[in-house]
């Protein structure tokens, strides 16, 4: 048995807008805060290429640039960033035990989970090539750049429809690439995308390749799943809109989640049924999933964190005088 190395006051899993700012508040609330990055450092900022929705940046920034920004500010106010995957818990018992790149055990007094979430992707070698240069899994993130422009769309969710219709008013045209016969999204949503003139929908149609110039996307090419012929559709920009999967693996079984993964949280707060265990970002949010959304949960789980620490003080504070009473 691995004897324990340490016992950490607040343990943050996972950078990224949420865990950074986490960060920050608990460090500047002098519970030293130590964070493990997880093998994606600063998370899926980090391949996003242009960040212009984000208040304080006038002109705009890069996401690496950025989450480089907000881990100098973690490191200023004494955050203990490291580099490490969290690869177990044990949340039966307080304080949390937790695992860390298999081989360092640690207890925890607190932990703040802002593990994130991952896009779906179709899995194609020309999708990941052009990811971040016309491929993008977030149109309210990324629509802007293609204002005028003619973009496809993969997907026939209820995301997809909303992501559609979101792109449908900044761009000339929006392909919409629904795999069956029929979309998956709610009756609401399909009328909303069918009414939509700059709208086509192509049933049937499932995505071969990602075309481009080497340097952006040009075009996408499509087959027809019951007739079989081939297609290229010249568009600038590709989004991807098949979905989200929580990074929430290793919590399976200890937090109470939704059906997809998401960690339930007590409405208004970051705090999950467990006492001391908080979740923020889109670890927890699968409806915004955003970049200022996550960082202000972020913000509310250390203070949450804050509070249940504080609290505990006073109750072995009470304990202690009433033993020596």
């Amino acid at each position: 048995m691995q004897a324990i190395i340490e016992q950490i006051k607040c343990l943050i899993i996972g950078s990224g807008p949420a865990g950074y700012t986490a960060a920050i508040y608990a460090a500047r609330a002098a519970l030293q805060p130590v964070m493990y990055t997880g093998m994606t450092p600063g998370g899926q900022l980090t391949q996003t290429t242009e960040v212009e929705n984000f208040p304080g940046y006038p002109d705009g920034i890069t996401g690496p640039e950025m989450m480089e920004d907000f881990r100098k500010q973690a490191l200023r106010f004494g955050t203990d960033i490291r580099f490490g995957h969290v690869s177990d818990v044990d949340l039966g018992s307080y304080p949390y035990e937790v695992t860390i790149d298999g081989d360092k055990k640690l207890l925890a007094e607190s932990i703040i989970i802002s593990t994130g979430a991952s896009a779906k992707w179709l899995g194609l070698e020309s999708e990941a090539r052009y990811n971040g240069f016309g491929v993008s899994g977030c149109a309210v993130c990324d629509g802007f750049f293609f204002k005028g422009q003619d973009v496809a769309l993969v997907g026939a969710g209820d995301t997809a429809a909303e992501e559609a219709t979101y792109l449908s008013k900044l761009v000339n045209k929006v392909y919409m690439l629904v795999r069956r016969d029929e979309f998956r999204a709610s009756k609401p949503m399909i009328e909303r995308v069918l009414n939509t003139p700059n709208i086509e929908v192509m049933y049937n149609t499932e995505t071969l390749e990602v075309l481009g110039d080497g340097l952006n996307v040009t075009g996408v090419r499509v087959i027809d799943n019951k007739t079989g012929k081939e297609m290229d559709i010249p568009v600038t920009g590709l989004f991807v809109a098949i979905g989200h999967q929580p990074n929430t693996g290793i919590f399976k079984g200890a937090l109470e989640m939704d059906e997809t993964g998401y960690i339930k949280t007590v409405p208004g707060s970051t705090a999950t049924a467990l006492d001391g265990v908080f979740c923020c970002g889109d670890a927890q949010d699968p409806k915004y999933r955003q970049a200022i959304t996550a960082a202000g949960t972020g913000c509310m789980a250390a203070l949450d964190a804050e509070r249940f620490l504080a609290s505990r003080e006073n109750q072995f504070a009470h304990l202690a005088t009433a033993l020596t009473a």
